[in-house]
């Protein structure tokens, strides 16, 4: 089986490619790519693959655009954070949603799932009550409002310290470990992935910046134009590196920064 990766967080594609080895040992990934632009070109000048493993969110923009964009007979199996997505994608010729951090016994039930579509016996696909389900849960979310996270409890020596979101100036995610600096500097492990804190904190005082940081409004001191359409952020407190937006967000950057 042949396998097309759509992901552009580099920690999500390597835990997706160990888990795909563990529920499929005979599975190739023919190659793993970060954006639309790079799915679409790849889609064109490539053969079809036996699966497309796609996450929702891309480096420029939804994956959803690529399949409104051209025609894929491929089917897929998308990995996302962010439940909105979930009535749109299965619009997609889509296997299976699986909420992020996927684990190994829902990758391997949605590769039996696509087997079965593949089989010459069955008459039509199964029925699959994964949109309804999904639909429930969709119907189930409060509304108007969406509830964020306002607070985290944090180890600092032996004690647990409520820290306020509002007093979060950064998350950054190092070595598979998440890391909160606070707007006096001080710095905690949180257990908590990037892609996680992007749905529980609000993003109109939050916005993720690039694979390893999600800052806060108030921690941006400014910007700089860098080599190649890409930004260079200032932040307060300073992380240990530079941190460089790439030209495809560099426009909702702005716009965030802009309200």
């Amino acid at each position: 089986m042949t396998v097309l990766l759509l992901e552009d967080e580099y920690p999500a594609a390597e835990r997706l490619q160990r888990l795909l080895r563990q529920a499929s040992p005979e599975a190739q990934v023919l190659a793993v790519l970060d954006s639309v632009a790079g799915a679409l070109h790849w889609l064109d000048t490539n053969p079809a693959p036996d699966l497309i493993l796609s996450d929702i969110q891309l480096a420029d923009g939804l994956s959803l655009e690529v399949f409104e964009q051209t025609v894929v007979r491929s089917p897929v199996i998308f990995t996302t954070a962010y439940d909105a997505y979930a009535i749109r994608a299965f619009r997609a010729n889509s296997v299976d949603y699986l909420l992020k951090p996927v684990k190994l016994a829902e990758l391997t039930t949605a590769l039996t799932k696509l087997h079965e579509w593949r089989t010459p016996a069955a008459p039509s696909r199964p029925a699959d009550d994964t949109a309804q389900r999904l639909e429930r849960l969709l119907d189930a979310l409060p509304r108007p409002e969406r509830q964020f996270k306002t607070r985290f409890l944090v180890r600092s020596g032996e004690q647990l310290l409520p820290v306020a979101a509002t007093q979060a100036a950064w998350f950054q995610s190092r070595h598979e470990t998440t890391t909160l600096c606070t707007l006096d500097g001080r710095r905690f492990v949180v257990e908590y992935t990037l892609e996680q804190l992007e749905t529980l904190l609000d993003p109109a005082q939050f916005f993720r910046l690039n694979r390893q940081l999600l800052a806060q409004l108030p921690a941006v001191q400014r910007l700089h134009p860098h080599f190649n359409g890409k930004l260079l952020v200032d932040l307060h407190p300073a992380p240990s590196e530079e941190v460089l937006v790439s030209r495809e967000k560099a426009g909702a950057v702005k716009n965030w920064l802009e309200g």
